[in-house]
């Protein structure tokens, strides 16, 4: 008999973005007002600004990329803790989509890839938090260059994965809206790479909006695993269980045979 369901895991996938997305835009509002970053909707870039200047005074240091919201006390501290709670969530996604892959279509390279690119997009995210862009840059931009283009993988494998697992016309339609929303956060990542290395004001300050997009559209994605989560059930983690313990059972069983052989060929030359 299959397992009790167990639906309160599908509010997981949800709850990722909810609390990701609110809390990015609460560390923007707070930068904002405390006049750390441009407005996203002002598109006038002051040359220069004095010490004296209005405290709409905007260069390209308070183009309002994500990071920059987070860079300055004290919403540094709320952007801190949001990427911390937001990268241990993806890992316990990570692990619960590849769970329930494996005990749908077994042990598959491309879940495999998956789970890895997941956790190290966490990595990647947990640097991104807590090593602000303008006190430690080398560290912090090492931290975007590993989430990002692992997200963007994981976007590309779990759509994939969506289609080889699919039966019904529900499931073909999680296909369709997943693709729909990687192709999106390939064209927006790739846009935001392009313009931020640009001089101009108005270029970089599109590279902010992409970047947006790019986190949005990501977080999103992560919140279509809910369709797929209310189906989890004790068989699920015992399919995990069992699978994290297969390479040991693989030893012993191989280590048994061996010394079955061994023992066989002994009393063969002892009756011999």
């Amino acid at each position: 008999m299959p397992g009790p369901r167990m639906p309160a895991w599908g509010i997981l996938p949800v709850t990722l973005p909810a609390f990701t997305i609110t809390g990015m835009w609460i560390v923007y509002a707070m930068a904002l007002s405390n006049n750390h970053i441009c407005p996203v909707h002002n598109w006038s870039y002051n040359q220069s600004c004095d010490m004296d200047g209005p405290s709409s005074c905007c260069t390209l240091d308070h183009i309002p990329l994500v990071s920059k919201c987070g860079t300055l006390p004290p919403e540094s501290c709320f952007f801190s803790l949001i990427c911390s709670l937001g990268s241990f969530m993806v890992i316990l996604v990570g692990l619960l989509r590849y769970a329930h892959l494996l005990e749908r279509l077994g042990p598959s390279l491309l879940n495999t890839l998956g789970l890895a690119t997941g956790w190290v997009c966490a990595a990647g995210l947990t640097m991104v938090g807590n090593f602000q862009v303008d006190h430690a840059k080398v560290l912090h931009y090492i931290g975007a260059g590993v989430a990002f283009p692992t997200s963007m993988l994981f976007l590309l494998l779990q759509s994939i994965l969506t289609y080889r697992m699919a039966k019904t016309r529900g499931q073909y339609w999680t296909g369709h809206l997943r693709s729909i929303l990687t192709i999106v956060a390939f064209f927006t990542l790739v846009f935001s790479g392009v313009f931020f290395i640009q001089e101009s004001f108005v270029l970089q300050h599109v590279a902010a909006l992409c970047e947006w997009i790019f986190i949005i559209d990501v977080l999103v994605f992560y919140g279509t695993f809910t369709f797929e989560f209310g189906a989890i059930s004790t068989d699920t983690f015992l399919v995990l269980l069992k699978a994290s313990r297969a390479p040991k059972s693989y030893k012993g069983e191989s280590s048994l045979s061996s010394t079955a052989h061994i023992h066989s060929h002994v009393e063969g030359l002892a009756m011999a």
